[in-house]
């Protein structure tokens, strides 16, 4: 396992073990960072929220993982990379890259298999900032060496290709580092399905302690950005949706990793 040290919580300082991370119980600043000039309005304006305790998967699921599900017949294969090669799922030697071309209800449904839950979107953005108000987990600039995206510059294998760093694909989850508590890929390789529908006044309402609005949307929320994107759209506060059913449509971008409750 990746993750094997337990560190007992102090204050603020997240748990590490069994490949997840504890999220201590407290608020943070969700939404615009002050010194973020690219902020849409459904970033705006950054509101104090309340989180409760929860611990969430320190990596996003990888094919291998999901495919152990598959395999138990308790998951749905998603879309394969027969269908569409930026599809890892049956792509040789993309065991270890997230699974993406998921629909939001498999992920959900591997996520309970797991025994846990597709994240809230006030978790994610607060286990994204572990404890700061960076635009981008790594600090207000990124690039390449800290993320999996199209930063405008980085070059690989593929010619003229600079999506994905140059591979115009995703990577390996883990490829770079992780954020101060111990996560990896929060900004960048996959976007991550949210168990929150799409809202644009979404802020306001997590600040009354309303995590699980809105009760109704006909999109759910991604979060993170992907290797396909650039680098503007993994800040910390840049939200994205999409239906839950992809249909016809490939979601080639996205992936998910899982959380639940915190153990009292």
């Amino acid at each position: 396992m990746r993750i094997s040290i337990v560190l007992l919580l102090i204050t603020s300082v997240p748990i590490y073990a069994a490949e997840m991370v504890q999220v201590p119980a407290g608020s943070f600043v969700m939404g615009c960072t002050a010194n973020d000039t690219l902020c849409e309005t459904d970033e705006r304006p950054a509101v104090n929220v309340n989180v409760p305790a929860f611990t969430m998967d320190a990596r996003e699921v990888t094919v291998a993982d999901y495919r152990a599900c598959v395999a138990t017949k308790k998951c749905r294969p998603p879309k394969t990379h027969a269908r569409n090669q930026y599809c890892n799922y049956d792509a040789t030697g993309r065991d270890a890259h997230p699974v993406n071309c998921i629909d939001w209800v498999d992920a959900q449904a591997y996520c309970v298999t797991q025994g846990k839950r597709l994240p809230r979107e006030a978790e994610w953005e607060k286990a994204a900032r572990a404890g700061k108000q960076s635009i981008y987990a790594a600090g207000d600039t990124v690039s390449c060496q800290q993320v999996i995206a199209n930063d405008g510059v980085t070059t690989g294998s593929v010619k003229g290709e600079q999506d994905g760093c140059g591979e115009d694909r995703t990577w390996p989850v883990a490829s770079r580092a992780p954020n101060a508590w111990g996560l990896y890929d929060m900004n960048g390789n996959a976007g991550e399905w949210i168990a929150n529908g799409y809202a644009k006044d979404a802020l306001a309402q997590y600040a009354t302690g309303n995590l699980d609005y809105p009760a109704k949307s006909n999109e759910r929320v991604i979060r993170g950005g992907s290797w396909d994107e650039k680098i503007k759209n993994l800040r910390n506060s840049f939200r994205n949706s999409k239906p839950p059913l992809s249909g016809d449509t490939v979601y080639g971008s996205v992936g998910f990793r899982c959380a639940k409750e915190a153990k009292e």
